[in-house]
């Protein structure tokens, strides 16, 4: 497997992982979010999505938390040239929708607690019914026309709109996006293989699926509900323990152990075997970095594939 993929018409080169900025200012402080990022780029990564409502979730945050952490990390390292930066538009509390004011508001901010004068990757967080898709399409051009943005991407539109918004802006001959981040992973699978995928093959563009390891269920360290009790992602995971799910860990066991790797570097090998650019997951410390890494390295053969595909076939 290639050390790097390139994002469909851009320039961006990037290692095939890219790091969830979502755990920074939230089950990460400070100290501990450097020493992510810094180990991160001492192995080669560059790529790092978050989002202008990280980490509003959390008691005492209202969105933020991890754009500021990011930028300050580049700017006392002095590192922003050598960074892939995706962050998107949406979720703050007092930044919803997609209108464009709103969006203009939402971007000179996100800049300013990066730190920088733009973003390499700029997403539509969530769709904006109340926004037409064709006003939508010109607001992303204008950001992309002044600079700010280098690059648009789209997640969490269904796939009749993502269509329409990527069929809207060809149509009108304005930009493009480049990317889609969809959910997708070994516990989640319909919605990419018979919808998203095959727009992204249409319109050429890269696959960033969030929820890569289904929020920690595919690393392996839950095997039961009384493992997830108390845990920071007790109430995203809960749902999805069953028989099926546990079936899929144990696929992942036998992969891993012919490897002599851990269940969290196939799971992420298995998303790039089928085809996707580069898996998001994150790491809440450092230790849990070179698991993540090694999946960019991790080829996986037909007949394991088909051993995991097996496995998740109700998820399918």
């Amino acid at each position: 497997m290639s050390r790097t993929v390139r994002i469909p018409r851009t320039e961006l080169e990037v290692l095939p992982l890219n790091l969830g900025g979502n755990t920074f200012g939230w089950t990460s402080d400070r100290e501990t979010s450097f020493a992510v990022l810094d180990d991160f780029l001492a192995a080669g990564g560059t790529f790092v999505d978050t989002a202008d409502g990280y980490s509003a979730w959390a008691p005492g945050n209202s969105g933020g938390e991890s754009e500021a952490t990011i930028g300050e990390w580049m700017a006392e390292r002095g590192v922003r040239d050598r960074m892939v930066i995706a962050t998107k538009v949406s979720t703050k509390p007092d930044r919803q929708g997609l209108s464009a004011e709103n969006v203009e508001a939402a971007l000179t901010e996100s800049l300013q607690r990066l730190r920088t004068d733009h973003v390499d990757l700029y997403y539509f967080h969530f769709d904006d019914e109340n926004v037409a898709i064709a006003d939508q399409v010109r607001t992303a051009h204008e950001l992309v026309a002044s600079g700010r943005v280098r690059h648009m991407a789209l997640s969490n539109y269904s796939p009749a709109r993502m269509r329409e918004w990527l069929e809207t802006a060809r149509e009108l001959d304005l930009t493009l996006p480049v990317a889609i981040q969809p959910q997708y992973n070994l516990l989640h699978r319909a919605e990419v293989e018979q919808d998203y995928a095959p727009l992204a093959r249409e319109f050429d563009l890269a696959v960033f699926p969030y929820f890569a390891l289904a929020s920690g269920l595919l690393t392996g360290k839950y095997r039961s509900r009384e493992d997830l009790a108390g845990t920071a992602r007790e109430g995203m995971t809960a749902d999805r323990f069953g028989d099926e799910a546990l079936a899929v860990i144990d696929a992942l066991d036998v992969v891993a152990n012919a490897h002599g790797s851990e269940p969290t570097s196939v799971a992420l090998a298995w998303l790039l075997a089928k085809g996707v650019t580069a898996p998001i997951a994150s790491a809440s410390r450092p230790a849990q970095l070179p698991a993540l890494l090694a999946a960019t390295e991790l080829d996986l053969t037909e007949d394991e594939v088909a051993l995991l595909d097996g496995a998740s076939a109700p998820f399918a």
